[in-house]
């Protein structure tokens, strides 16, 4: 059985959603205080997080984005809700790291069409029960199990069959779709691709995404692969085109791409760490 995480700030509504996973044959833990949630993922390892936005939006978001940052936590599937409809909403939450956004309310039908989805979508994540894995955008099964080659583009070394990125040997964490978008550019070196063509390659037939979301994954890469994101070394921008990938070793002298991955790392859980550790936020933690 395939365990699910849900947060939810009002209880009836929390017990509902898990409730309504429950019958759909899930195990369901729900926070209706998430201070514990990273904590708690890293323990149990949960195939998918549910994610409500709330009020302020910034929390949820917050709580987004450090799941993303959190080390064996970087792949597990996130599906922000809120009653926000629109579409700057839907940006926001997919630029936290979100894989899908719903919108209440919602039927129990989608709420389990949107879950199974997402799960599906999972390449290369061990999803919690029974090693559940399936195919995704971009990457069969097949593929997967073939090893593949290791990609070295100054820096920067990308194994393509164990899924890791390593800058001067310092493995860098990254998301599925992060990892696959720097594998295809890899692929097609000094290519340039538009927004639109790496949305079909990169993202397939992925719901609820835009050229935006392009451009907050090509950001997020930027900040984990580059020594200076704002001019980028190897992740470059053509204007009025779109991106494309250079294999340009750095320059003496320049900083360390892995350190300065680190940093910004090390950053972004700062910033988060101030709205978790919330004292409004201390969290029961319930199980269906």
């Amino acid at each position: 059985m395939q365990l699910i995480f849900v947060v939810q700030c009002e209880t009836e509504i929390g017990q509902n959603l898990r409730d309504l996973l429950a019958q759909a044959k899930y195990s369901v833990h729900l926070f209706t205080r998430p201070i514990d949630l990273v904590a708690e993922a890293e323990r149990h390892s949960p195939s998918l997080i549910f994610i409500e936005v709330g009020s302020p939006p910034s929390r949820g978001l917050a709580i987004c984005r450090a799941i993303r940052v959190t080390p064996g936590l970087t792949d597990t599937p996130l599906i922000l809700f809120s009653s926000g409809s629109g579409h700057e909403d839907r940006i926001l939450a997919l630029e936290s790291g979100a894989d899908d956004y719903l919108t209440q309310p919602f039927t129990q039908r989608e709420l389990i069409a949107r879950v199974q989805a997402v799960l599906r979508r999972c390449t290369g994540r061990s999803c919690s029960t029974g090693g559940f894995s399936s195919q995704s955008d971009g990457f069969t099964p097949h593929q997967e199990s073939v090893p593949g080659p290791v990609i070295t583009l100054g820096d920067i070394q990308i194994d393509m069959s164990a899924m890791k990125i390593s800058i001067r040997g310092s493995e860098v964490s990254t998301t599925a779709l992060e990892f696959r978008l720097l594998s295809y550019l890899s692929q097609h070196r000094s290519r340039v691709f538009t927004r639109d063509q790496l949305l079909d390659a990169v993202w397939g037939d992925k719901q609820f995404v835009t050229p935006r979301s392009v451009d907050a994954c090509i950001r997020r890469v930027r900040s984990k692969i580059e020594p200076n994101r704002m001019k980028p070394t190897y992740l470059k921008t053509v204007r009025g085109a779109g991106y494309l990938l250079e294999a340009t070793a750095r320059g003496k002298g320049a900083p360390s791409m892995a350190a300065a991955g680190v940093r910004n790392t090390s950053a972004m859980l700062s910033s988060t760490s101030a709205l978790l550790a919330d004292p409004m936020l201390g969290t029961p933690l319930k199980e269906a």
